[in-house]
C-alpha cells in the first residue's frame, strides 16, 4: 500500500514537472487547446447538418433540392476549416513538444557536465546514455500523442454532450450513464502499465549499459573467450526485458476491445432507444441518424483516450527516469568568491588530509606531504594503495572528507575548477581521444596553438613523424578510440597535448607504459626538459623515472610509509628496497638504457 502512495506521488511529482517545462512554450499549449476547440466544434457541427439535410428529402419527389445544395456547401466549408485548424493544431504541438524535448536533453547534458565523478563511476556509462536518448525520446512520443489527442478527445466528448443534450435529452441520459464504464477500463489500464512500462524502461538501460560495455571492451572479451558468458548475460537481460514488454504490450492491447465494447454498449443503447423516440414521433429520422453519429463520435475519443493513457504513464515513466538524472545532486558547488589562479608557482601542500570512496572503507588518513615548486615527486605502492586516488584529489575530481590540500597557499576549494585543473598537465596510462581529427585532439588544451607551436609539440613528443605517415597528416580524422592508431601512437598524442599548453604542474600516471623502450628514452628526455621548474608528480613503475625523482613516496594503505630520494630509500632497507631488490630476485634488472622494469604486481 506504501508502495503504491508512493508511485502516485512520483507520477504526479512528474506531471508536475513536465508542466513546469511546458510553462515557457504556454503560447503553442493555449493555440493547441482553442484549436482543439474549433476542430471539435466543426466536427460536431457536420452531424447537425446531415441531419437537417436527412430530413429535407422526406418521399420520393418530395426532396428539397435548394435546402440540400446550402447543408452540402456549409459542410464542405466545416471540412476545409476543421483540415486547416488540425494541421495548425499538430504544428503547434509539434513545436511544443521537441522544444520541450530539446530543454530536457540540453540539461540532462549540462548536469551530467557537473555530476561528481563517483556518479559516473558508479553507473554504467550506456544505462545514462540510454536515459538521455532512448528515455527522452519515449517521453516525447508519449508526450506528442498526448496533445495530439488528448486535448481533441476531451474536447469532443464534452461538445458531443452539449450537442446530443440539445437535440434529446432522454436519450443522451442512456449514453452519460453507460459512460462510467469507459473509465473504469481506463483506470485499470493505467495502475497495470505504469509499473510495467518504468520496468521496461530500467531493464533496456540495463541492455545499453551492457552492449556499450561490451563494445568498448571487445578484445578483451574475446582475449579471455568471454564470449558465451556474454551471450548468456544479454539472453537473460533480453528475457527480462521480453517479459516486462509483453506484459506492458498485454495491459496496453486490452484498451482496444474494452473500449470498442462500450461503443457498441453506447451505440446500442442509442439505436434502441432512438427508433422508440422515432415510432413515437418524438424524433425525426434525421435527429436519429444525426445522433447515431453523435454516439459513434462520443465513445471514439474513449478509445484514443485509453490509448494516449497507455502511452502517457509509459511516457511519466522514462520522464522519471531521467528527471532522476537532472536532479542528481550536482559536485559541490564552488565559492562565491572562488580565486581564478593566473600566476601558479607549483607549491602544494597536503595537511592532514583524509579521503575514502565509500564511509565504511578507509582509503587515506591524515596525509601530509608538503611539495616545493619544480620539485619531482614520484609516487610508488602496490595497489589499492591510493595513489591514483591521490591523483584524483589533486585534480579535485573528488574533495577531501578531511583535511585540505593547498596549491601556493590557497585551498584548492576556494579556486575555481577550472583554473586549478588548467594549472596540471595529465597524462594518464589510459588514453582518451576525441572524433575529431589529429589537430583537434592535440590542441584541445590550447585552441588557439599556432600550425608552428603544434609541429614543434609533436616534435618533443616523437610524435610528428608517425602524424606525417597518415594520410592527411594532422588533418587526418579520428574515432574517440583511435581508429587504426595504435596504442602507443594515441598515448603519443596524449604526451603531445601536455607538450603544446606547457603547464606550471604535471601528473603523469604511467604515460609511457604503451610506448617502446627506444621512443621511450626519448620521450623520457623531453619530459625532463618539460619539468625542468614545474611541480611534477609521476606515478611510475619504472625506475628510471623513480631514481631521478626529488622525492619518493612510499604509499600502502593510503599512508606514506617511506619518503626519501632513490638512495636514501636503499639504505633504509624497507619497503622501497625490497620493492627495488625483487627486481633483481627475478632476474631483470637495469638494461642498456638504464631502465629497470619492476614487478608490476607489487607497484601497481
Amino acid at each position: 500500500m506504501e508502495d503504491k502512495k508512493m508511485r502516485q506521488e512520483s507520477q504526479i511529482a512528474a506531471v508536475k514537472k513536465v508542466f513546469r517545462y511546458l510553462g515557457k512554450y504556454r503560447i503553442f499549449l493555449v493555440f493547441s487547446m482553442l484549436l482543439a476547440a474549433v476542430t471539435v466544434a466543426l466536427t460536431l457541427y457536420v452531424p447537425k447538418l446531415t441531419g437537417k439535410a436527412v430530413d429535407y428529402i422526406v418521399a420520393e419527389g418530395l426532396v428539397s433540392f435548394p435546402g440540400v445544395f446550402k447543408i452540402m456547401l456549409q459542410i464542405g466549408i466545416c471540412t476545409l476549416i476543421t483540415a486547416l485548424a488540425q494541421w495548425i493544431m499538430n504544428v503547434c504541438n509539434n513545436k511544443m513538444t521537441y522544444q520541450v524535448v530539446r530543454d530536457i536533453r540540453n540539461e540532462a547534458f549540462r548536469k551530467i557536465e557537473i555530476l561528481p565523478l563517483k556518479y559516473i563511476d558508479s553507473h554504467p556509462y550506456g544505462e545514462v546514455v540510454s536515459r538521455v536518448i532512448a528515455d527522452v525520446d519515449q517521453f516525447a512520443d508519449g508526450l506528442l500523442m498526448g496533445f495530439t489527442q488528448l486535448f481533441t478527445g476531451v474536447a469532443t466528448i464534452v461538445g458531443t454532450l452539449g450537442f446530443m443534450l440539445s437535440v434529446n435529452v432522454k436519450i443522451t441520459f442512456v449514453v452519460v450513464l453507460i459512460t462510467p464504464v469507459s473509465f473504469v477500463v481506463a483506470n485499470f489500464i493505467a495502475k497495470r502499465t505504469f509499473t510495467m512500462f518504468k520496468l521496461q524502461s530500467e531493464t533496456r538501460g540495463e541492455q545499453t549499459g551492457l552492449i556499450d560495455e561490451m563494445i568498448g571492451n571487445q578484445k578483451v572479451v574475446q582475449a579471455f573467450g568471454q564470449e558465451n558468458e556474454t551471450l548468456e548475460r544479454f539472453d537473460e537481460i533480453n528475457g527480462r526485458l521480453q517479459d516486462c514488454s509483453l506484459k506492458a504490450i498485454f495491459f496496453s492491447s486490452i484498451t482496444n476491445p474494452a473500449t470498442r465494447f462500450v461503443n457498441s454498449l453506447v451505440y446500442t443503447g442509442v439505436g434502441i432507444t432512438g427508433a422508440f423516440a422515432v415510432v413515437n414521433g418524438s424524433l425525426t429520422v434525421g435527429q436519429l441518424s444525426c445522433f447515431l453519429s453523435y454516439a459513434n463520435q462520443y465513445t471514439k475519443p474513449f478509445n484514443e483516450i485509453s490509448g494516449v493513457v497507455t502511452e502517457l504513464q509509459n511516457a511519466i515513466a522514462c520522464a522519471q527516469r531521467i528527471f532522476d538524472l537532472i536532479e542528481e545532486e550536482p559536485q559541490v558547488p564552488e565559492t562565491e568568491n572562488a580565486l581564478h589562479l593566473t600566476d601558479i608557482k607549483g607549491h602544494v601542500d597536503l595537511t592532514d588530509v583524509s579521503f575514502s570512496y565509500l564511509k565504511e572503507q578507509r582509503l587515506i588518513e591524515h596525509l601530509n606531504l608538503n611539495v616545493k615548486p619544480g620539485q619531482r615527486i614520484a609516487v610508488v605502492g602496490p595497489t589499492g594503495c591510493g595513489k591514483t586516488t591521490l591523483i584524483n584529489l589533486l585534480m579535485r575530481f573528488y574533495d577531501v572528507t578531511g583535511g585540505r590540500i593547498e596549491v601556493d597557499g590557497t585551498d584548492i576549494r576556494d579556486m575555481t575548477r577550472q583554473s586549478l585543473r588548467a594549472g596540471f598537465g595529465m597524462v594518464l596510462q589510459e588514453t582518451w581521444l576525441k572524433t575529431g581529427t589529429i589537430r583537434d585532439n592535440i590542441i584541445m588544451g590550447k585552441p588557439d596553438a599556432s600550425a608552428e607551436e603544434i609541429v614543434e609539440a609533436a616534435k618533443a613528443s616523437h610524435a610528428h613523424s608517425f602524424i606525417k605517415r597518415l594520410p592527411k597528416g594532422y588533418d587526418t580524422w579520428i574515432t574517440e578510440d583511435g581508429g587504426s592508431l595504435s596504442q602507443g601512437q594515441k598515448q603519443l598524442l596524449c604526451i603531445t597535448r601536455v607538450m603544446l599548453c606547457r603547464p606550471p604542474m604535471l601528473i603523469l600516471d604511467e604515460a609511457t607504459s604503451s610506448i617502446d623502450t627506444r621512443t621511450e628514452v626519448k620521450i623520457q628526455n623531453a619530459f625532463a626538459r618539460l619539468m625542468e621548474g614545474r611541480t611534477s608528480f609521476i606515478v611510475a613503475h619504472r625506475l628510471s623515472t623513480i631514481r631521478e625523482a626529488d622525492v619518493i613516496l612510499v604509499m600502502k594503505d593510503g599512508k606514506i610509509i617511506e619518503k626519501g630520494n632513490h638512495e636514501s630509500l636503499l639504505a633504509k632497507n624497507g619497503f622501497y628496497a625490497e620493492l627495488y631488490q625483487s627486481q633483481f630476485a627475478l632476474g631483470t634488472g637495469p638494461n642498456a638504457s638504464g631502465t629497470v622494469p619492476v614487478d608490476n604486481s607489487a607497484c601497481c
